[in-house]
């Protein structure tokens, strides 16, 4: 297969070449999630959609006490639902959240990445000067929501193998990078073992109290029908006792002879995240701390059949984008959909596995397709904001289903930053005075 397929690459978001700052620098101010709950029988089997990304959207408001009024536009990603139904319960969550109806919203399908893609889109938007708050989120129920499955293809596509390919169950996609790239069992299930261990430990030491907003909900009794009020603040799908042994006792879930299983796959789930973002400027101005800088942003397309590659080719791409090297990256976030393209893109990159995952990722979190883009941009920046100045750079990626891949990278915001930056602006002010 040709790995450089067909690029695309964003222009970087950033003003100033290899990450220096910026007063147009886009920057993050609040990023958060709910908990990640299993599908069908976890915490929010019984929530609706809206009450899922109300919560989130309610959260950044409230952690940075701007006016909801203010915001320019709220993008949701979200990837099951049909658009228009969706689109109105993302609508009425943002209502239900506290923002006023002056406020628009609209949704962003690129399936797998596309709560990145929402976060990527606001930034764009806020640069090219449309609006000067906005946010970017994403939400999905995989409770309510089902995968669909194309049951006929057109006679026009059997005779585009690609075109045919992009089909394909994610599952047998998985089996085709594992088969095609070498990637053994023993290598997906040991990846597995290392997700669930980094997130219970990560859950244990309270890492993410600071990423996760609790949401209050309901459980209802499916026999008696008794609801059962509850506050759900931890992910529900981490298994801290997985292990190889029992990995191993697995059956392969889509081929015969495979090796992905439901125990190295990434985990159908319930979800919404949001993440804040405006210009360095206007959050100084507002008296914010920056969180994190977005630096750029890269879509590519692969062969449908190993879709599983996209980040092997977008995370080059946004780097080179960022006007960096791979060597500069501190930190990854790499969408675990399978232990099979997530072990092939870490080998294929050459990456340090001290730098990746290092709270677990999909198969212990659990992925819940629209809302994981942005749930590892919250993830990400809080975990950078922990290392401080030791850690300046990070990178999110994923593959997309029918072949892509996507990736953003982010530099690390702190109150150094913010000092040194507060000085840019009042210089700038003075400038502006002075020409004048």
């Amino acid at each position: 297969m040709n790995m450089e397929g067909h690029t695309t690459i964003s222009p970087s978001i950033c003003s100033s070449g290899n990450g220096a700052a910026s007063v147009d620098d886009i920057v993050i101010v609040a990023a958060c999630r709910t908990p990640i709950c299993k599908a069908k029988r976890g915490g929010f089997k019984d929530t609706f959609p809206d009450e899922l990304l109300a919560p989130v959207l309610k959260a950044l408001i409230e952690k940075t006490e701007l006016n909801p009024a203010e915001v320019g536009d709220i993008v949701v990603g979200t990837v099951l639902a049909p658009g228009s139904q969706r689109a109105i319960e993302c609508r009425m969550a943002a209502l239900c959240a506290g923002f006023p109806d002056v406020v628009p919203i609209r949704t962003v399908n690129r399936q797998c990445s596309s709560g990145l893609q929402a976060v990527a889109d606001v930034a764009a938007s806020i640069k090219a000067g449309f609006y000067e708050i906005g946010i970017g989120a994403g939400l999905e129920s995989m409770t309510v929501d089902q995968i669909d499955r194309i049951q006929k293809v057109r006679p026009r596509v059997e005779s585009f193998a690609q075109a045919r390919d992009c089909l394909l169950p994610m599952g047998i996609t998985s089996e085709n990078v594992a088969e095609r790239y070498g990637v053994t069992r023993q290598e997906q299930d040991q990846a597995a073992v290392t997700s669930h261990k980094r997130a219970a430990a990560a859950t244990a030491s309270g890492k993410f109290k600071d990423e996760i907003i609790p949401v209050s909900t309901k459980i209802v009794n499916p026999e008696s029908g008794e609801e059962k009020l509850v506050t759900i603040s931890v992910d529900d799908g981490i298994r801290p006792n997985t292990n190889m042994t029992d990995l191993a006792k697995l059956k392969p879930a889509f081929k015969n002879n495979g090796t992905t299983t439901a125990g190295n796959a990434s985990q159908v789930s319930d979800g919404a995240a949001a993440v804040l973002l405006m210009k360095r400027s206007l959050a100084m101005k507002k008296g914010l701390p920056i969180l994190g800088i977005f630096r750029s942003f890269a879509a590519v397309g692969v062969d449908p059949a190993v879709m599983g590659i996209g980040p092997a080719v977008a995370i080059p791409a946004a780097v080179k984008s960022a006007d960096l090297e791979l060597s500069d990256i501190d930190l990854f976030e790499i969408n675990e959909a399978f232990a099979s393209q997530f072990v092939y893109c870490s080998k294929h990159l050459d990456l340090n596995p001290e730098k990746v995952n290092v709270n677990g990722g999909a198969m212990a979190l659990g992925h819940p397709l629209g809302a994981t883009g942005a749930r590892c941009v919250a993830t990400l920046l809080h975990e950078m904001k922990r290392r401080g100045k030791d850690c300046r750079f990070g990178v999110i990626s994923m593959c997309i289903g029918s072949g892509m891949g996507a990736a953003a990278v982010f530099e690390r915001g702190d109150s150094t930053d913010y000092l040194c930056n507060a000085r840019m602006v009042s210089s700038n002010s003075l400038l502006s005075k002075d020409t004048n």
